[in-house]
This record gives structure tokens, C-alpha cells and sequence, in this order.
């Protein structure tokens, strides 16, 4: 098929000419796909916000989520569960409170609860959390670990020798309401 002057070939489902994806078993491209992905035959659950939730998402790890208030939340003890579920496509269900949360060292899960608790503003498109491009929070699995507050600075140099102001200003907020909040403990 040649299309202004762009050609394109057609193949049938489960057949391929690609070297790369024979190499592989001879699977068709999709399923090369998936598998170099490692999400052979999964596919991602996407939880869509209703009023009663906190907050609604995920990263791209497969990670899919959604935060509701605990029945038995207090303004003394804010607590929040989380469900959804992970990397792997496998259910979960947390119980998080507030104050227990450290910046500097919490999971993806426990930042996007704080994140909705404190209101942070998002602006720009942007979350309020940091988008650091290797080891970040696209790629915190559920129990993962980070270091918020690093990731702060990283991005915060990055916007900067990037000339992206507007951007390394907005972060700087959001790390500030997460510092205001760690203070306050």
C-alpha cells in the first residue's frame, strides 16, 4: 500500500518478516511486544476517579490505584486505603496514615496519599511530585522505596540547567509543602 508517498506493508495476525521478532519464536510483533515488556498477556486496569476518591492513577510500571478516606479517619489521625493493583496485575489493599509518612523515604502509594491530603496544587500539567528520568516514580513498583526529597533537588537542577523555570519554580512549591509537612511532625 502506498500512501502519498508513504508504503506500508500489510501481514496477516501471527505472521512476520521482522528478523528481531523470529528471533524471539517466531511470534507475531505484538506478542514480541508484550513479552520484551514483560507484560505477556496482561493487560493494565485503570481506575476512572469518582468524587469520593482522594486520588485516582498509576505509573508506568502497571501500577494502577485508587485512595479513599478510612472509615475511621480522624483529623488527629488522617487515614486514607489504598487499592488497586500492582506491577505484577495482582490485587492489593493498604492502610495508610498520614503522619506516618516520610518524605524521604516512602512508597509511590504513600506520596500520592500525601500529595491529596496536603492539596498540593498541580500546574502545568505536571503532578506535584518529581519526574526524575531514571529510577523514579515511572518506575517505583508498590513496596518500592525513594528518596522524594532527592528526587526534589535532582529535578529541580535538572529544570534548571534546562532553563525550564516555570518548571524548577513548581517543583520547588511542591517540595516546600512536603517540607512544611515533615516540620510540622
Amino acid at each position: 500500500m502506498n500512501i502519498n508517498g508513504i508504503q506500508s506493508t500489510y501481514y496477516q495476525t501471527g505472521y512476520t518478516n521482522n528478523k528481531s521478532a523470529k528471533s524471539s519464536g517466531g511470534t507475531s510483533f505484538s506478542n514480541y511486544i508484550n513479552n520484551t515488556a514483560g507484560n505477556a498477556g496482561k493487560g493494565h486496569i485503570v481506575y476512572m476517579k469518582t468524587d469520593d476518591m482522594l486520588y485516582s492513577g498509576g505509573n508506568g510500571t502497571g501500577l494502577s490505584f485508587y485512595i479513599k478516606y478510612a472509615e475511621d479517619s480522624t483529623e488527629d489521625d488522617p487515614t486514607v486505603i489504598a487499592k488497586g493493583v500492582d506491577e505484577n496485575g495482582d490485587k492489593f489493599e493498604q492502610t495508610i496514615h498520614i503522619n506516618k509518612i516520610n518524605p524521604t523515604s516512602a512508597t509511590f502509594v504513600e506520596m500520592r496519599a500525601l500529595e491529596a491530603y496536603l492539596g498540593v496544587e498541580k500546574k502545568y500539567g505536571f503532578s506535584s511530585l518529581p519526574m526524575v528520568p531514571q529510577g523514579g516514580i515511572g518506575e517505583m513498583g508498590l513496596h518500592d522505596r525513594g528518596n522524594f526529597m532527592n528526587m526534589f533537588e535532582k529535578s529541580i537542577s535538572d529544570m534548571t540547567i534546562l532553563r525550564q523555570y516555570k518548571s524548577a519554580t513548581y517543583y520547588r512549591y511542591s517540595m516546600q509543602a512536603y517540607w512544611d509537612f515533615m516540620s510540622k511532625k
